[in-house]
């Protein structure tokens, strides 16, 4: 392999090597992954706190196009993600294929050429982006925690006001320590810790849903959503529309890590691919319940003035203490989902620093922390250097959520439906022209119209977000 290809690669392989007992078929440390581990990765990256905001989302959709979308999306993320799965090993063989260990590895052995460049700019592009937006996410819960605590203490009409920056430091601190732990495959736990918590902030916010909607005495909302009139206008009517529908799209999607959980399964049987398909069935369907309960109901008890975050935007004051926990649900969640999505950028990083400098001490040597940890001083600088990066622009601007939303809209299409789908055709020679061939292009060009019209609504919020801009403001 070339030193250009290389440096497109990246590795999740575990630190220590074993004896040949202790090895797949590739020769890498045998992996130990379950239909249940995969599962945790997936809820993990995927039950964001953005499931918070579909309260938002529905409202500017209504009642009649709000759910029926978020079922939409749900399908069209688990088909486009069983298509993926099919290409973890190449050849069309799902059990004695040649492994893909990345979704750039599959991308070049299916597809090849500029292909596998605009994928590795995109998704990493991607994975940075999302650094940052957990990054400020966890400062606007760590700073609900003490807003809520002031509006107990000093009435609702106080303003409580603080600064976001001393919490993102916090957060980047948490993040440098965690950012150690060597791959991909190793941090199962956190992500089954953060899966619980995302369960658990989820559920809080449901309960309070549920309990405004009956103190109001029934349902609010309009089949419509937001009516244009009253500081609405037409323009904003539809960008706030295209942007919900993002939104919901966005908040099923986690292509961009799918292989890189997939290469933590352990070898067959059953295939690899078999068992994501599994465990994509019960990460979409888990993930489904949760956003149709929490997004219908938080519209349901606000109506047309749902908060853009149940928690974060106080649509509720009391009980405060059980604010705070689910504020700090959050965050907990938001430190495993920052690794999850990290650690295949770590490792690509290091991957090619190995490649490009094999001889050097600095970046090969570990010092070994007993019988189960080695500390890399590349490792250790490197990560670290990046969380304070992300940390620093974070601060630097407070409004980079709609940028990842912009991100998002531009990643969505390429990541999440047109790589799949063409890579499945190559993978299982769908005859161009056949009535399969012909219903997977539709299907991707429709995914395309959504991502454009997505991105038309999140620049929309960049340019606002701009007029207003002060850095370090938060």
């Amino acid at each position: 392999m070339s030193k250009k290809a290389a440096a497109f690669e990246v590795s999740v392989e575990a630190g220590n090597h074993g004896s040949a007992a202790w090895l797949d078929d590739d020769g890498r440390p045998r992996r130990t992954g379950t239909v249940w581990t995969a599962s945790a990765h997936i809820i993990t990256a995927v039950i964001g706190s953005g499931v918070l905001s579909l309260a938002w989302a529905i409202a500017q959709l209504g009642w009649a196009a709000g759910p029926a979308v978020m079922l939409l999306f749900a399908f069209v993320i688990y088909y486009t993600s069983t298509l993926l799965a099919e290409c973890y090993r190449s050849g069309g063989d799902p059990v004695a294929g040649k492994r893909n260990y990345t979704y750039m590895d599959a991308v070049r052995a299916s597809l090849g050429g500029a292909k596998v460049r605009l994928c590795g700019a995109i998704q990493y592009a991607n994975l940075f982006g999302v650094a940052i937006g957990y990054t400020i996410a966890a400062s606007i819960s760590m700073q609900a925690i003490r807003r809520a605590d002031c509006f107990h203490e000093k009435g609702h009409k106080n303003p409580c006001r603080s600064s976001s920056n001393p919490y993102m430091i916090l957060f980047g601190v948490a993040e440098v320590v965690f950012s150690q732990i060597p791959d991909f495959d190793q941090i199962w736990w956190l992500s089954i810790v953060a899966a619980v918590m995302s369960f658990t902030y989820s559920a809080i916010g449901l309960a309070l849903g549920v309990f405004q909607t009956v103190a109001n005495g029934g349902f609010r909302g309009s089949l419509t959503g937001v009516a244009i009139g009253a500081g609405v206008s037409s323009t904003q009517k539809i960008f706030r529309s295209l942007q919900a529908f993002g939104n919901i799209a966005f908040a099923y999607s986690y292509a961009i890590i799918l292989i890189e959980i997939q290469d933590t399964i352990k070898a067959p049987p059953p295939s690899e691919a078999m068992v994501m398909k599994k465990a994509t069935m019960i990460s979409v369907a888990t993930t489904t319940i949760f956003y149709m309960l929490c997004g219908c109901m938080g519209y349901a008890a606000f109506g047309d003035d749902a908060p853009d975050n149940l928690l974060t935007g106080f649509g509720f004051y009391e009980p405060y203490w059980l604010l705070d926990v689910a504020n700090a649900a959050i965050v907990v969640h938001l430190v495993g989902a920052y690794q999850v999505f990290c650690q295949p950028l770590f490792a690509f990083v290091e991957r090619y620093a190995a490649s490009r400098w094999p001889d050097s001490a600095f970046i090969t040597k570990e010092v070994k922390l007993g019988p189960f940890f080695a500390l890399s001083v590349f490792r250790l600088t490197w990560r670290t250097a990046f969380v304070c990066v992300t940390t620093v622009t974070a601060m630097l601007l407070p409004f980079f959520g709609d940028v990842v939303g912009l991100l998002g809209a531009v990643s969505f299409w390429p990541l999440t439906v047109y790589f799949p789908v063409e890579m499945y055709i190559v993978q299982r020679r769908v005859r161009r022209g056949s009535t399969r061939w012909v219903c997977l292009q539709t299907l991707s060009a429709a995914c395309l119209v959504v991502s454009v019209a997505a991105a038309a609504g999140s620049i929309a919020d960049v340019i606002d977000a701009l007029k207003v801009y002060r850095p370090f403001s938060g």
